[in-house]
């Protein structure tokens, strides 16, 4: 129990065979310069929080490359045979690579703080404060497949508003990083999201981020104060279409998947 006395998440005694720290995590220096009271309360404020850039450019193209290595990924999904938008997306096969490993695991800890001030907020069950412990939380649930993926947009291409949710344990929080440079290499593309707020009409928001930033986003709900207290307000997000170029994402998601 922490102290704001929530239940734990089942299966968190177990050790996490994979995702295991790799020997060098000091390659993403940017990760500790992150301003993380400053986030936290612009993801209290808007649900979204736009990081500076975690990734350099040389990074993102290195990342952006992968999405033609098939054997790297686990599974392909067409987006428009699924009524999802008109794109597609690629999730990744264990072990990941780096830097997405790194990002998964070294943006864990800060964000499961705040997961958890949230979870106190609605009296939901408490995250672990390590990332392997929520691998191993999610394995116990039957969750098991890893989530974190590459996207691609040509042009015309678009994501409907959807939620990441893979299973009963849904961590509430995920990172999205552009790895393109939005008007040089791409036009349109932007991040959409809406919140459906209780007894209000639903309110939208739009992020442009540039290449390489982190957009940090509620995956389903966060806790917003209302006159009785605190409230769930539920998010979906997607992308607008994009009207040239190409626009790659990597989508950093915390739960594996069943």
């Amino acid at each position: 129990m922490n102290a704001y006395d929530t239940p734990p998440l089942p299966g968190l005694a177990e050790p996490a065979a994979l995702d295991r720290p790799a020997p060098d995590a000091d390659g993403l220096p940017a990760l500790r310069r992150l301003d993380w009271p400053a986030l936290a309360a612009e993801l209290d404020a808007e649900g979204v929080a736009l990081t500076p850039p975690l990734l350099s450019a040389d990074e993102c193209a290195r990342l952006r490359d992968l999405f033609d290595e098939p054997g790297l990924f686990r599974s392909t999904v067409t987006m428009a045979r699924h009524r999802f938008g008109e794109g597609s997306y690629r999730y990744f096969a264990r072990p990941l690579p780096e830097p997405v490993s790194a990002l998964r695991r070294e943006l864990y800890p800060p964000l499961a703080r705040i997961a958890n001030t949230w979870a106190a907020r609605l009296g939901e069950p408490e995250f672990p404060d390590r990332h392997e412990d929520l691998v191993a939380a999610c394995a116990a649930e039957g969750q098991h497949r890893p989530t974190p993926l590459l996207l691609r947009y040509g042009q015309g291409g678009y994501n409907c508003l959807h939620q990441d949710i893979y299973g009963d344990l849904t961590f509430p929080l995920q990172v999205a990083v552009v790895l393109d440079r939005p008007d040089e290499d791409f036009t349109g593309g932007e991040s959409v999201f809406v919140e459906q707020r209780p007894r209000a009409q639903s309110r939208p928001l739009v992020r442009r981020p540039a290449q390489g930033q982190g957009l940090i986003f509620a995956v389903h709900h966060r806790p917003v104060r209302s006159a009785r207290g605190w409230s769930r307000v539920m998010l979906r997000h997607g992308v607008s279409a994009v009207t040239s170029g190409q626009r790659h994402v990597l989508g950093v998601i915390f739960h594996d998947a069943r």
